[in-house]
């Protein structure tokens, strides 16, 4: 709490130039909603812990007129239906941490009665019912992309020579504390235990353990892959589609984890001086491993975290469901940081990517609709873009580790400067008030020397110094106080004597 305290008095100038530049931009590039927010008598303030934001206006966003806002309303509009489902509101709504999520209602409700087919009514629907927010990590300037994708595997429903990788569900005997067994949304961090005897909790087993063997035989296999470096790219991609055999499509999506937090075996090539930093994406890191069986199994094991997959009911056309429980869309669904965004928020991204080839520099300027999240995904202005499901899908999203700017749309109900309003402003600098309590006096000019070099002095002029330095001296005295004399401390030999004794006596 210190520390946001301490951030928030040195952003009050910024907050204050927020302030500004919403109120100027509120009255000639928005016009109000038709629609009454949930709450008419409140201004909920808006509140993302460890970010710095500033309204902008629609004009001052980079390829806002450019982009086709249809895809992404119609992706809005999918996430509008668990938030309109959700009835848990609290009685108070500015006691909700996260006022966003509450606020997002009003929208949802006008875009579920309303039926767009262009992509300029879609744009107005946006510009009519949200303020964009330029936003990022407290001290940046820019925010973080990655990409993510669905793979299409080959696998078994029974082992084989061949199929010899076992793809887990959650195991009965992983305990996450806060939540039951049964819980169908456990989450991707915190601590994971398992249950020895009646009582005692551990770790739960780390990657090595359970590669190892430590839950097999237990009848949790949903199927068995060929090779281990695709489970753990289905892993860290969080889903996957995998053909059998026989050409059913079996779906899995992440069900739970066994604790350990994520260690990017991209940044293990990249320290160990394999894979060069600026080389690195998904698909040298699995040529790198198939050229080298047991160096993967090394660089796996790097990695301790490990996920539990459960069997979704999808067809093979269907896209991969997100956390938010909606199915997502290419190109338009990203991931977030849970635990400071909302479900359903909408971001523009604007940048540079290399989309069409490795150095390509495909210009990204894209609504985008929060759907999904990830234990890597860490952040204020962090996302994950959802490229779809295949090898071509793998490969965009696999060479994507770009710095983008973010513009974050909230609902108007929301003011995003209440926050700056309440910030107190921070003391004047100690060294201005030190200069005012103790002035300095005038340096005394030096009088011209004689021929000789040395400096004539008069009588009068020596008095006259004697007396300017007294004066000087008088209140410089009197201007700061003196120190107290320093306390006599009493000898402490004898105390110590007794304590030696004392302690020899115990």
């Amino acid at each position: 709490m210190l520390y946001v305290a301490v951030a928030a008095q040195a952003l009050m100038p910024f907050f204050a130039l927020a302030a500004r530049s919403y109120r100027s931009h509120s009255s000639a590039a928005h016009a109000p909603s038709q629609r009454p927010i949930p709450y008419p008598h409140l201004a909920l303030p808006l509140q993302i812990s460890g970010s710095q934001y500033v309204p902008l206006a629609w004009a001052d966003i980079p390829g806002w007129n450019e982009d086709d806002q249809l895809a992404a309303y119609r992706t809005f509009r999918a996430s509008c239906r668990p938030i309109a489902a959700q009835h848990d509101l609290p009685s108070d709504p500015k006691a909700d941490p996260k006022a966003l999520g509450i606020s997002l209602r009003d929208p949802c409700r006008a875009a579920r009665a309303t039926e767009i087919s262009d992509g300029a009514k879609a744009r107005s629907f946006f510009e009519e019912h949200f303020t964009p927010l330029k936003i990022s990590r407290l001290g940046e300037g820019d925010g973080f992309v990655t990409g993510y994708y669905e793979p299409v595997l080959e696998g078994s429903r029974t082992p084989t020579d061949v199929y010899n990788v076992p793809v887990y569900r959650r195991p009965s005997n992983l305990f996450v504390k806060g939540y039951k067994q049964s819980s169908p949304d456990l989450p991707n961090k915190g601590q994971v235990f398992r249950k020895v005897g009646r009582r005692k909790l551990v770790p739960y087993y780390d990657r090595g353990e359970i590669e190892d063997g430590a839950i097999a035989g237990r009848g949790l296999e949903i199927c068995w892959l060929k090779d281990p470096t695709d489970l753990l790219f289905a892993q860290i991609q969080g889903s996957a589609r995998i053909h059998i055999q026989d050409g059913s499509t079996i779906r899995i999506n992440y069900d739970a984890h066994n604790g350990y937090p994520y260690t990017a075996v991209g940044r293990v090539l990249i320290d160990r001086g394999i894979i060069p930093k600026e080389e690195m994406s998904m698909q040298k890191i699995r040529e790198w491993m198939d050229q080298n069986p047991d160096g993967a199994k090394d660089l796996r094991r790097q990695n301790r975290s490990y996920i539990f997959f459960r069997e979704v009911n999808l067809s093979d056309k269907d896209e991969a469901v997100g956390a938010q429980g909606v199915p997502l869309t290419p190109g338009r669904s990203i991931a977030v940081d849970k635990s400071l965004h909302v479900y359903g928020t909408p971001f523009f991204i604007e940048g540079e990517l290399p989309i069409e080839s490795e150095r390509s520099k495909t210009p990204f300027r894209r609504l985008m609709i929060a759907q999904d999240t990830g234990s890597a995904i860490t952040g204020p202005a962090r996302a994950d873009l959802y490229f779809g499901a295949g090898a071509d899908a793998g490969k965009v999203s696999g060479r994507l580790r770009h710095n983008m700017r973010f513009v974050m749309l909230v609902p108007k109900s929301l003011d995003p400067v209440e926050r700056g309003r309440k910030v107190p402003i921070p003391d004047e600098r100690p060294s201005e008030k030190i200069a005012k309590l103790f002035p300095q006096a005038e340096p005394i000019k030096a009088p011209p020397k004689d021929q000789t070099g040395s400096i004539p002095v008069s009588a009068s002029t020596v008095a006259k110094t004697s007396v300017a330095a007294s004066a000087t001296t008088v209140a410089a005295a009197t201007a700061i106080p003196l120190p107290e004399a320093r306390p006599k401390i009493a000898p402490v030999r004898e105390l110590r004597h007794q304590r030696r004794r004392y302690r020899r006596g115990r």
